[in-house]
């Protein structure tokens, strides 16, 4: 086709567009300074900078070139890579055939399906008499026929026995569901009645199973969806959603308040990131693909499609990776060989698999601080962190923190922060509740987000083991002492599995600039044989390359190289009061000895990497294909052939006359617009790549540029 034509870039093995006329003078020899200056500054605000956190080496020593990421949210595509290795696009918006209309009228259909209460109507004569079941037998009749008219209620016979009428109002609330009863006068002063009536609150009138739990039984109640749903139909709909320049979590809240469900009806795999269009599997539990679809005329940036009914909902982690479509626009370069031969080192020897600056937050207090603080146990000092004013942040947001710590007032700080300041707000409640209290404060946020502070410190000691691993070591061979997964494949399934994402509740989470799909994963006991320390005579045999090289996530189950590497942890963590073996509260889930930790390669290749270089005049012209571009250009295609087919069935032999004022006005537009070829030309390069979920592409595209790769400073370069 030629769509997957188009998409099919050039492997760095044999190709790359010779473009000499854009290449101009860049030179790199500063690149170190500058970045590091502009990105913790620019426009007077401080963020985090990469040295910050541990990020300094490379693999190559090629020279970097210049090159704007993200510079339009549609220059970074994310494809979910499925746990079965498939690419998630989305391919069609429609309702599949056997999912049209016809399957909301199954579930009506089969929960409509009247029940037979005859045997419950023989035993009730048992506890009362044949008058009263006949009575009864009426009742339940005119409810089950779906009767508009208004039900009258029935009076049984009056009974002097109490424990009689005890047994009447149990027998009913336990076979009549949608019957409520009550007692009333009798006919003289020793006998009461028993009335019978229509639960007015029963769905239909025809008896919703009861929501209290001493009415439910057993029976667990799911809030998720409806209630009545047909045991032959899967109660989970999986879809691809799309979104653009949206979180996964903002998209699904809007589309959860359209369809009138909570946040933890849908299930996902991982977050994508904010500024990118993404696709990805959604499933949400007991909802119909026709109301779904319904959705998309009304949804900005979001589509839904691709509808199958399963068994399962998806959980975090439930994926093999991702697949990226990055465009580099601006691309400045001494010369064309400076790209492709950076582009095929990318290709052929791979980056250092650091924990990239998302892992840390977007704002001026790096989440890694906070992680520090819970560990040593100052929790006044977390939570000033987390609430104290920003200078990174919008002027809204930093005047209610501002506010907050000039007046201490709870209510109106809360009234001014936004919403998906999660735990901002989690923290000023429980504060409100309990003054003072702050370690039930933090505990109040929820806990994907708390434990991401804490996780957050585990990667700045990796990301700062890895750095020395380099420095020391170089990149090329395997040395005495390093930490290696080994080769069984089990082992290779649980190393890959051990840098995946975190498996935890996540319907509530922070901005996701300040949550990355990466998470650490808890080792449990009996895999920590999946890694060993490498001795002589494993050099000696050869047996580990450097891509089995992997360095621990501090906890109580990890293991650390028998070589000076393992220093550094203790050394960092020292430095920050934080002790690696011992715990100085009482608080486990702030407590690294209480973890298990994990393990992560130091280096990675991409998979299946392609890229091509581009030339493009027009800055706000897409140079890469969505899935929602391709879905639009067969529909367009669809209806021109449609158009052309009745032109031709209608029309007589003459020509169709050419619409002058259609050009006129074409022409009118380039005048407003500018002459494409009149601007100045410049250049793009363009890749594709897989990466595991546990990868951050930033940090292979901070490989290829020689450059810093926080927002701050690409947005200096636009």
């Amino acid at each position: 086709m030629e769509n997957e034509t188009a998409l099919k870039l050039n492997r760095t093995v044999s190709s790359c567009l010779r473009l000499p006329s854009l290449l101009k003078p860049y030179s790199s020899f500063h690149w170190t300074t500058t970045m590091a200056t502009t990105a913790k500054n620019v426009e007077g605000m401080k963020t985090v900078d990469e040295a910050d956190v541990g990020i300094s080496c490379f693999i190559s020593q090629l020279p970097g070139f210049r090159g704007i990421l993200k510079q339009r949210y549609a220059d970074f595509i994310v494809n979910e890579v499925d746990i079965h290795g498939n690419v998630v696009h989305l391919t069609s918006l429609d309702l599949p055939p056997e999912m049209d209309v016809k399957e909301e009228e199954k579930t009506k259909s089969s929960d409509s399906e009247p029940q037979n209460y005859t045997s419950a109507i023989e035993s009730f004569k048992s506890i009362s008499n044949a008058t009263d079941a006949e009575r009864l037998e009426t009742l339940i009749n005119q409810v089950t026929s779906g009767s508009e008219d208004e039900i009258s209620p029935v009076v049984l016979d009056p009974s002097s026995d109490k424990s009689k009428r005890t047994a009447i109002h149990n027998f009913v609330k336990e076979h009549f569901k949608f019957l409520v009863t009550d007692t009333v006068d009798g006919p003289d002063s020793t006998s009461k009645c028993i009335r019978v009536r229509v639960n007015s609150g029963a769905h239909n009138n025809r008896g919703n199973r009861s929501k209290k739990r001493k009415e439910r039984g057993d029976k667990p109640f799911d809030s998720r969806g409806s209630e009545h749903w047909p045991e032959h139909v899967g109660k989970f709909l999986r879809f691809h959603l799309y979104k653009e320049n949206k979180d996964t979590q903002e998209a699904l809240g809007l589309i959860g308040k359209m369809l009138g469900v909570q946040p933890k009806s849908f299930g996902f795999s991982g977050t994508k990131d904010k500024r990118s269009v993404s696709t990805q599997c959604v499933t949400v539990f007991k909802q119909q693909a026709s109301k779904l679809a319904a959705l998309n005329k009304r949804l900005f940036g979001i589509k839904v499609g691709d509808f199958c009914r399963v068994k399962e909902g998806l959980l975090l982690g439930q994926l093999m990776g991702n697949r990226f479509t990055i465009t580099l626009r601006g691309v400045v370069a001494d010369s064309e060989e400076t790209i492709k031969k950076s582009a095929e080192s990318l290709g052929k020897d791979g980056f250092i698999n650091y924990f990239g600056l998302q892992r840390f937050g977007s704002g001026s207090v790096p989440t890694h601080h906070v992680g520090a603080a819970l560990l040593k146990g100052e929790w006044k000092d977390a939570v000033d962190m987390i609430l104290n004013p920003r200078e990174t942040e919008r002027h809204v947001v930093n005047d209610a923190r501002e506010y907050y710590k000039e007046t201490g007032d709870i209510d109106g700080t809360l009234r001014q922060l936004p919403r998906y300041l999660v735990a901002e707000r989690a923290i000023l409640q429980c504060l409100k509740k309990c003054p003072g209290n702050y370690l039930q404060a933090l505990k109040g946020i929820p806990r994907t987000l708390r434990m991401m502070y804490v996780h957050s410190y585990q990667s700045y000691l990796w990301n700062n083991a890895a750095s020395l691993r380099v420095k020391k070591y170089g990149t090329t061979q395997v040395v005495l002492g390093d930490l290696v997964s080994t080769k069984v494949d089990a082992a290779t399934k649980m190393v890959d599995s051990l840098t995946s994402e975190h498996k935890e509740n996540n319907e509530e989470t922070l901005d996701c600039d300040q949550v990355d799909d990466t998470a650490i994963v808890d080792l449990p006991a009996e895999r920590s044989d999946l890694v060993k320390v490498v001795s002589i005579e494993d050099l000696e045999a050869g047996t580990f390359s450097t891509s089995d090289i992997v360095l621990p996530l501090p906890g109580s189950r990890v293991i650390y190289p028998s070589n000076d590497i393992a220093e550094i942890y203790h050394d960092l963590a020292k430095k920050d009061g934080i002790s690696l073996s011992d715990s100085i509260h009482g608080v486990k889930e702030f407590s690294i000895t209480s973890m298990t930790g994990g393990y992560r390669r130091v280096f990675q290749k991409p998979i299946d990497f392609e890229w091509e270089l581009l030339s493009y005049t027009d800055s706000n012209k897409p140079l890469a294909e969505t899935d929602l571009d391709r879905i639009t250009m067969t529909v367009e295609k669809v209806g021109s052939a449609e158009e052309v087919e009745d032109e031709s069935m209608n029309s007589d032999s003459n020509p169709p006359e050419t619409d002058l004022k259609d050009q006129t006005e074409r022409k009118e537009d380039e005048k407003v617009t500018g002459n494409p070829n009149s601007e100045q030309t410049q250049m793009a390069l363009k890749m594709a790549l897989t990466l595991p979920s546990s990868c951050y592409a930033t940090m292979a595209i901070r490989e290829l540029l020689k450059t810093s790769t926080s927002v701050a400073y690409h947005k200096t370069l636009n």
